[in-house]
Formats: C-alpha cells, structure tokens, sequence
C-alpha cells in the first residue's frame, strides 16, 4: 500500500466517525422524525465542510483562503458543539445506567413527624397520670401509668427504626448521585471545577482532537501530486548550442573539439514527461503523413508553443528522421 493511502485512511475514518457523533447528536436534538432527520443533515454538512474547506482552499488565492477559513471556523464551532452535546449525553445516559444497577431503599414505616406528633401525645398524657394521686391504693393509675410508659418506650423504638431507615435512604441517595457523575470529571472537582463545566469542558476537547485530526489528515491525503519532470538544457537543443572549435598552430586550422561544450544561455526549461511525448507523437505522426516539415519553425507553429519547446520536440525526432 502506497503512503499516500495510509492518510486517506485515517481521514475517511475520523470523517466516519464524525459523522455519526453527528448523527447521534441530531436524533437526540430533534423531536419529531423531521426535525431529527434535518438535525443529522445539518451535523453532516458541517463535519463535511470543517474536514475538507483546508484542503479544497489550499491551491486557491489568498481571498478564497481567507473566505475558506472564516466558514471553517464557524463549521468547527457548529461541529464541536454539536460533539459535546453527544458526549454530555452519553454521559448522562451511562450514569443513568449505573444507578439504575445500585439497590433501591424504601421506607415502610411512618413518618418521623408523625411519630413525633404521637410521642408529644403519650408524654402529655403519662405526666398528667402521674400527677394525679390517690388518697387510698389507686390499681385503675398504677395501670395507666405502666400503659403510657409502654407505648412510649415503644414510640421511641419506632422512631429509632425510622432514623436508621431515613440514613439508609440518605446513603442510597449519595450512592446514586455519585453514580451519576462521571467518574473522571467527578475526580476534576476536586481542582474546584464545578461538574458540569468540567463535563462540558471534556466534551469539547475529545470534540476538537477529533476534528484537528480529520482536517490535518485530509490535508495530508488531498496534498497536490508530485508531476515528473525532464530537465531539457540548452545542449539537447541543436539550433541553440554553440560548438567550441581549438585551433591548431599547423595552418591555422580549426579542428572540432569532441564533445561539443553548449553555452548556458537560456534557463532551464522542465517539461512534464507525458505532454511532451503526446507531442512528439502528433509531429510523428505529421511529419509520417506528409503534412509537416520537421523543422523547429514549423513544429512550433503546429503545436502553438514556445521556440524551445519546439527545439526539444525536434530533438526527439532526430533518432527517427
């Protein structure tokens, strides 16, 4: 598998993905089915946009980039959010699923103001008996008294079940609370973050690596391809190299140096390998025909191209005609 797939890959799984945070997002934003089904296209529009404006922007003028960058900004801000809004649900939804799981204390017996209310009774009437007193033994008072202390000392057992009852529901009631926190933002109250912002706060930044990873992927994957290239000189161009001549002391004769030594005097010119061999191709093919002169004159007037294109396509002719 070749490099450049490897970011393609990462990309279209970051989008993936995404995507149906968006898409989970926009059901459980929506109410009826329409209004789901244009929260999930708005979510994917944006996650669509936020990953591929860098890449789309990146071979365009300054204008368009600028332009590119503030509609990127805004699909960042639209899609984070919209990520967060998952996470904060799913949270709440796990936490809802773990207190769920936690046993369910109920209360059986009376209220403790009830209770209360009734002790106030028994007390009253137990020190108006015993206040009374009899001139001879009095068995009805000795009876009533030993009553009212009974149903007291049995009021005060019920109210003692009744607090043990009411911790045990306090307890209960902690345990759930704490269930429904998460347990990694429920540690970050501890700096002093309040939970809902430290939920908040998590949220948005699982939401931006998300989205910093796609675009930065994208970028690598949609990056411009390298075009092969032949570097044509002014040596493989034969109307415009300069043969250097020595001149020997027997009769002044000047004798051709082998090889040739061509003068830099034109920039290097670097053509891309498959046009110029569609080119030698079609004056191949004229000059079969009949229909051309191979001359640089005449290349460069049926191609509609530069003098020294013109020389380098003849060039290439040479081995043939």
């Amino acid at each position: 598998m070749p490099m450049r797939a490897y970011p393609a890959l990462l990309a279209v799984a970051a989008t993936v993905t995404a995507a149906c945070l968006s898409i989970m997002a926009g059901w459980q934003r929506g109410g009826f089915l329409a209004e789901r089904v244009l929260w999930i296209a708005v979510g994917v529009v944006l996650v669509v946009a936020a990953h591929l404006l860098p890449a789309l922007c990146r071979p365009h003028g300054l204008r368009v980039r600028i332009l590119g960058a503030a509609l990127w900004v805004g699909c960042m801000a639209a899609t984070c959010y919209g990520h967060a809004v998952f996470f904060l649900m799913a949270q709440k939804h796990a936490g809802e699923l773990r207190a769920a799981a936690l046993p369910v204390v109920t209360v059986t017996g009376r209220d403790l103001s009830v209770i209360a209310r009734d002790r106030a009774e028994i007390v009253t009437r137990l020190a108006r008996a015993t206040a009374r007193r009899c001139v001879e033994p009095c068995t009805s008072l000795r009876v009533e008294r030993t009553a009212f202390a009974a149903k007291l000392d049995a009021i005060d057992a019920e109210k003692a079940e009744a607090l043990r009852a009411e911790a045990a529901q306090d307890r209960a009631a902690a345990a759930r609370a704490a269930a429904l926190a998460d347990p990694v933002t429920g540690a970050l109250t501890a700096f002093g973050v309040p939970a809902p912002r430290a939920e908040l706060v998590t949220g948005l930044a699982f939401a931006a690596v998300l989205e910093a990873v796609a675009c930065f992927a994208w970028l690598l994957a949609l990056r411009p391809a390298a075009v092969t290239e032949i570097a044509v000189t002014p040596a493989q161009q034969g109307s415009h190299a300069e043969v250097v001549t020595a001149v020997t002391p027997e009769g002044n004769e000047a004798a051709p140096v082998a090889p040739p030594v061509a003068v830099e005097s034109a920039p290097v010119l670097r053509l891309p390998v498959v046009e110029q061999t569609d080119d030698v191709m079609r004056v191949m093919t004229a000059v079969t025909a009949g229909e051309l002169r191979p001359t640089v004159t005449e290349i460069r007037k049926f191609l509609g191209c530069s003098q020294s294109r013109a020389a380098a396509v003849r060039k290439q002719l040479e081995p043939t005609t």
